[in-house]
């Protein structure tokens, strides 16, 4: 008897536990489900368009689907297209891979001006999600909340010159806005102390290769701790980088307490230091970057509060949960494979175990996904970014849900 396995969402952490899943049993049926008519998530519209290199990881993703058989089934979310209660009726196994999308607030007076942004937001806008708002108003004074690696990205892209973005896969639009933005200092704050930020140090290394910057580093402290230590080092070391005329301070320590303006519009934001102090930075654009909660549509705080294991990503028989769905905004890429495959060896240990039972019909139970895009359909949108792609460009992005639907569902086969 074959089992069929869906799993909801096909970004990083859906694709691992494909393929640990497939890897250990090839005649598993394993649908990937994802509300996008694109797969990869995370690694399309979340990592840096200039981090192409991170983004090749897509490659072997490809395989779970090319050799080891998962089908993909885009343009269907769960709650709207089918409900959470159906498809454990038609799978042996449902795994919620789906990620947190919702931008985080700070909770503060002011963050309802114009010219406060949030990360999320602005990252989907840039990287052309076809669900993303329309690209802010940028100004000359810009502050970045948080000390995380989409801080240091936003920092990063913000701070390029066009040339230096040559390579990446940022479309037009983007690009120009970046190009026109006009800034001429970003600030760049972190409440916890340098030690405590969670950036990576290799993305602070990277700033040092920028042109037309200038950066200061204030108020980092010290540690003993080996990791704290390589951050602080990565830091001193861009100290000082660069006399161009685009200024880049971190300022470390700092808990914003205010945004404030006149008419509605972003003037200033007021924080206090560690001793109680008031720090006052002037500003007409704040982005905050402070990590990510669940979307609506899945009941993620229901099913993780209620959940039989949660460490071990077991919501309720049947029903499973891996990467930041189960253990919330934290850890990179790789941290998701391991997530993956310890599930996957839950899963099967479950099957294992359980009573035999007649054969789910998996997908087949829904002939009414007539919207659905499969894996050649998706590659027929892959085929036609990267033949479009300008001379400076790795692929040219369909940042429209219809245009990539319209290409997809040409003689769709859902099966694959």
């Amino acid at each position: 008897m074959s089992r069929a396995v869906a799993i909801v969402g096909s970004g990083p952490s859906g694709c691992y536990l494909a393929q640990a899943l497939l890897k250990a049993a090839p005649d598993l049926r394993v649908d990937l489900i994802d509300r996008l008519p694109v797969p990869y998530g995370l690694v399309r519209y979340g990592v840096a368009a200039d981090h192409q290199g991170t983004k090749g990881v897509i490659r072997q993703f490809e395989r779970v689907f090319e050799r080891q058989g998962a089908g993909f089934v885009g343009n269907v979310t769960i709650g709207e297209d089918v409900s959470l209660e159906a498809l454990r009726e038609a799978y042996d196994a449902v795994v919620l891979a789906a990620g947190l999308s919702a931008d985080r607030t700070l909770g503060i007076a002011g963050e309802d001006l114009q010219g406060v942004h949030r990360a999320g937001q602005l990252t989907r806008a840039l990287y052309e999600h076809p669900d993303a708002a329309p690209l802010p108003e940028l100004d000359s004074r810009v502050v970045i909340m948080g000390n995380g690696n989409v801080a240091i990205d936003i920092l990063r892209l913000l701070a390029k010159t066009p040339e230096e973005l040559a390579g990446s896969d940022l479309g037009a639009a983007p690009s120009d806005w970046l190009a026109r933005s006009g800034i001429e200092e970003i600030q760049i704050v972190g409440r916890s102390p340098a030690s405590a930020a969670k950036f990576d140090p290799v993305m602070i290394k990277e700033l040092a290769k920028l042109e037309g910057i200038s950066i200061r580093v204030l108020g980092a402290d010290r540690s003993d701790d080996p990791e704290a230590a390589k951050k602080l080092a990565a830091l001193e070391a861009i100290d000082g980088h660069g006399s161009g005329a685009r200024r880049i301070t971190f300022r470390f320590g700092l808990t914003p307490v205010e945004l404030s303006g006149p008419d509605g519009h972003l003037k200033e934001a007021r924080f206090l230091d560690g001793e109680g102090n008031t720090v006052i930075l002037p500003c007409s654009v704040f982005i905050t970057a402070i990590g990510f909660g669940a979307e609506v549509g899945l009941p993620r705080d229901l099913l993780i509060g209620e959940a039989v294991d949660r460490e071990a990503g077991v919501l309720a028989p049947g029903l499973y949960a891996t990467g930041w769905f189960r253990r919330g905004p934290q850890g990179t890429i790789p941290d998701n494979r391991a997530d993956a495959q310890r599930l996957a060896t839950r899963i099967l240990d479950d099957f294992e175990g359980a009573p035999a039972l007649p054969e789910k019909p998996g997908r087949q139970a829904f002939s009414d996904w007539a919207g659905a895009v499969g894996y050649h359909g998706w590659k027929r949108i892959d085929a036609a970014e990267i033949s479009n792609a300008p001379e400076n460009r790795c692929r040219a992005k369909i940042a429209s849900r219809d245009a990539m639907l319209a290409l997809a569902l040409q003689k769709e086969e859902v099966s694959q």
